[in-house]
């Protein structure tokens, strides 16, 4: 489902997201904002690039953290309930990952998890995504909307 559609969707559902996003550092949330009448359904989002803010913005468990790094699927799942909690909204994306070149933490670039927190949903996708940063940057904003797309239908 692409933002317009999003919007829409969320609009006539009468429900709100919002995003904590580490690698795409508010690509989610401006991407929505494009969107005639976003304001109607985007709360608002977190950048959370440096590893320290996923816990101290986005309550990520600083042992979760410590033990596995920023780039794990359940810091994905965590940031997504951080964001519908602290921003008030129905629905929460988490995003995190390697946009590259280089690895972190002995992750390769593309590696991206996308969290989903709504009414009776928690899930994380894992991605391995090809390209440049911008087009891995990209390519997770689109997964992201696609994730809570299938959610909405």
């Amino acid at each position: 489902m692409d933002e317009k559609a999003l919007v829409a969707t969320l609009t006539a559902r009468g429900e709100t997201v919002a995003a904590a996003e580490s690698l795409t550092a508010g690509l989610v949330c401006a991407t929505l904002a494009r969107v005639p009448g976003a304001s109607a359904v985007l709360r608002g989002g977190l950048v959370v690039y440096a590893t320290e803010l996923k816990a101290a913005l986005a309550g990520v468990s600083a042992e979760l953290l410590a033990e596995h790094g920023a780039v794990h699927p359940e810091v994905a799942a965590q940031l997504a309930e951080g964001a519908r909690d602290r921003c008030g909204a129905t629905w929460g994306l988490g995003l995190t990952g390697v946009a590259g070149p280089s690895a972190q933490d002995g992750v390769p670039p593309g590696t991206v998890h996308v969290g989903l927190i709504g009414p009776g949903t928690r899930t994380v996708r894992t991605l391995a995504l090809e390209g440049d940063r911008d087009l891995i940057r990209t390519e997770s904003v689109l997964a992201a909307f696609a994730l809570l797309g299938e959610h909405l239908a």
